[in-house]
């Protein structure tokens, strides 16, 4: 064989490897995406379905706030029926109570009184006195002639002649220069009880679509309202929507050939449409219970409903990118022969632009605001020593509970970074549905555990903080205990355990505290205690002890303040000195709640159903005594039925008696119903779903599950504290 042969074989033999190699490659990454996209169709379809469910539960919401606002100014037209009654031999006298009607009530355009023609001898034979509201002025006058001929109104004929309060379908009144109107008018009688006329309202359209688009779940999400024959009531703000996106969805509801879907109810009906400039849209409306029989429309758009979900497989799709790229670039270096100074170059500009597409990525990960509330303040800040970083924190809340974490993974670079976003992964995954700090520390570690080869570990302090009563829960995985800072600084006691990542089975302890009012925690990894200074002396934990001692005394104990003080006295003991590690820290500042109760009753029952009726009886008692809405009862007796039922079902053995304890607490704004029981520890939000296909007359009582409950409370809050269940519904009932 000759020379050039033997080199011909050569190349091809490398060749093979390199295809060999790549194909390998290519195939991993394949799989990878085909699992990945997997996953991102099966959330995209759960996603689906909890759009309809909160779909209908906001246009149930805003049915209920349109009915309401129409029910206070009808409740209010009542309230002044009576004063002008008294006033019908004073004509003149009626200007001043409808005058206060307008002035005291912002929702009202105009108020009038109609009477009978030629009911005044002395007075025009149409006598309509009025008063109405035009920007900042008042207009009082006598508004009735031959082109306003009051007589030929609905409105008129139905109270006058009818005896008949209703509202009528929005029309352009020509007192209020040619807005939207709707009218409420309530037969005017004498002291014979004749009916002499007609008392009412005029409330603006407007006003009403306003009070639909106070709220959105989306940026471009509007809302409509209908009359029963289609025709639109108010035009939204352009905040949230164009005029042609109106008129489009106001034409498909009206269109009998345009396609619709029914929800699972049946109560709500679903248009899918395309726009060429907000892409895929859904438009779901549904009838008002009772008159007017108006139509709420919910307008959402697909962009947005799937929006963090696109997101985060945008996320997961540069992570594998830059793992695979980082991976094919060590293959590439392994198999290099020639031009070893120019790819050498080449290489490493590949590679700075990888880690800035992680760094970005790592950034992401972290919490992008701090948390500002009354009862809790969260603020987190990490410095990395190099492109990106080993350390990580999270906080977030849920149910009434501040889930946070931080975490060091042993080295740095890359590898950290990876280990770090695995970690910071499952934290959030698993903290999602489990609050027990322990649970959630071993689900860590056994997957950190899992073919790690090269040994790494993972510092973590993970803790849930239960915001109502202060109960701090806490397990740490030999993590730096954080500092507890009330009326002096000391070191929250903490067990050492094993790091995550080195044993499968070892089995982690929680910790609890009860945090006092004003208390703060300080939690930082090892790169603030091992900040170095040029002659290698190392920050300390005493340093940071009496740096928050100073910080106590002065006042400065704003999460962010604190943080910033203990940055800048660690650099200036580096006085320069390169950082060797990364540095995070993060602070939580907690304020026990503590508002005036205008309601604390209590209900003592046992594990019987048959009881249900009286737990019925309490709540209806509970909304009666704070004049809340029936329909807002309605919904407070369904939820709290189905958590005691659960109770009842849960907490003690089969044919075993127990007490339950219901109390019901509210302020101004909240009101709580508070389940407690000394059964079992059993936590009902664990549960699944309920079988909503069944119909009301076969579902058994409890069964619309833990979903229904969410669906109809604004939180919910479990806690197994002191050897009892305790379970909290809380509602807001006022506006703050």
């Amino acid at each position: 064989m000759t020379f050039k042969g033997i080199l011909n074989r050569l190349n091809v033999g490398k060749n093979w490897k390199k295809l060999s190699a790549l194909g390998f490659v290519l195939l991993a990454i394949v799989l990878i995406e085909a699992i990945s996209l997997t996953q991102y169709r099966y959330t995209h379809k759960l996603i689906e379905n909890e759009l309809d469910y909160r779909t209908e539960s906001e246009l149930t919401i805003k049915s209920v706030r349109v009915r309401g606002l129409l029910k206070s100014n009808e409740k209010m037209v009542h309230n002044y029926l009576w004063p002008i009654q008294l006033q019908i031999k004073h004509p003149d006298k009626i200007y001043d109570i409808i005058k206060r009607v307008v002035t005291t009530n912002p929702d009202v355009v105009s108020s009038f009184v109609t009477f009978k023609p030629g009911y005044y001898p002395d007075r025009e034979y149409l006598f309509e006195p009025c008063v109405t509201r035009l920007g900042d002025s008042i207009i009082i006058r006598q508004v009735a002639s031959e082109k306003h001929d009051y007589t030929q109104r609905e409105f008129y004929h139905n109270a006058v002649d009818n005896d008949l309060s209703c509202w009528s379908d929005p029309y352009p009144d020509e007192e209020a220069r040619g807005a939207l109107v709707t009218t409420y008018a309530v037969s005017l009688k004498d002291d014979a009880g004749q009916t002499v006329g007609a008392f009412g309202i005029d409330l603006s359209a407007q006003g009403i679509i306003d009070t639909l688009n106070t709220k959105h779940n989306y940026p471009s999400t509007f809302f409509l309202l209908l009359t029963e024959d289609g025709r639109l009531i108010s035009q939204p703000d352009t905040t949230h929507s164009q005029h042609d996106d109106v008129a489009r969805v106001v034409s498909m509801i009206n269109d009998s050939t345009c396609e619709r879907e029914s929800s699972a109810s049946g109560l709500t009906k679903i248009i899918t449409f395309n726009d060429d400039k907000k892409g895929k849209g859904y438009a779901y409306y549904a009838f008002m219970k009772g008159r007017p029989r108006w139509q709420v429309v919910m307008v959402c758009y697909d962009d947005e409903v799937y929006g963090k979900l696109n997101k985060m497989r945008r996320i997961m799709l540069l992570l594998l990118l830059a793992g695979f790229s980082l991976l094919g670039f060590i293959l590439y270096r392994f198999n290099r022969n020639v031009s070893r100074l120019h790819e050498s170059k080449l290489n490493k500009e590949r590679a700075d632009s990888e880690l800035r597409v992680a760094q970005n990525i790592q950034a992401e990960m972290l919490p992008s605001e701090d948390i500002n509330r009354p009862d809790v303040e969260v603020s987190g800040k990490q410095v990395t020593a190099l492109e990106v970083g080993g350390d990580l924190y999270d906080y977030f809340i849920r149910d009434e509970k501040l889930y946070f974490c931080i975490g060091d993974v042993s080295g740095k670079g890359v590898p950290s970074s990876l280990v770090m976003a695995v970690v910071h992964s499952f934290f959030r995954s698993q903290s999602m549905h489990e609050s027990n700090p322990v649970h959630i520390m071993q689900v860590i570690n056994e997957i950190a555990c899992e073919g790690n080869e090269t040994n790494m570990f993972v510092t973590l302090f993970i803790g849930v903080l239960d915001l109502p009563t202060g109960r701090l829960r806490y397990c740490n995985a030999g993590h730096d205990a954080p500092l507890l800072i009330t009326g002096g600084v000391e070191l929250l006691p903490v067990n050492a355990n094993l790091p995550v990542g080195l044993f499968d089975d070892f089995k982690y302890v929680q910790q609890q505290a009860s945090l006092e009012d004003g208390t703060t925690l300080f939690l930082y990894t090892d790169g603030l205690t091992e900040m170095a200074a040029p002659d290698r002396r190392l920050f300390g934990l005493q340093r940071i002890i009496d740096k928050a001692q100073d910080c106590l005394e002065q006042g400065k104990m704003a999460p962010a303040a604190l943080m910033s003080t203990m940055l800048e006295e660690s650099k200036r003991f580096a006085n320069g000195a390169q950082q060797s590690d990364d540095l995070t820290m993060l602070t939580i500042n907690y304020h026990r709640p503590e508002e005036e109760l205008v309601l604390d009753e209590q209900l003592k029952t046992v594990n019987d159903v048959h009881q249900v009726p009286e737990v019925n009886k309490f709540v209806t008692s509970v909304g009666q005594r704070l004049n809340l809405e029936p329909s807002l009862v309605s919904q407070l007796m369904l939820a709290v039925e189905e958590a005691v039922v659960n109770v009842m079902n849960y907490a003690y053995p089969l044919g075993s008696k127990g007490d339950i304890t219901i109390e019901a607490k509210a302020t101004g704004q909240w009101l709580k119903f508070i389940i407690s029981d000394e059964g079992k520890a059993f936590d009902p939000t664990q549960g699944g779903n309920a079988d909503t296909s069944l119909s009301a007359e076969d579902r058994p009582i409890g069964g619309l599950g833990i979903l229904l409950v969410r669906s109809l409370m604004d939180s919910i809050n479990y806690e197994y504290n002191g050897g009892k269940n305790v379970l909290t519904l809380m509602k807001v009932i006022g506006n703050k």
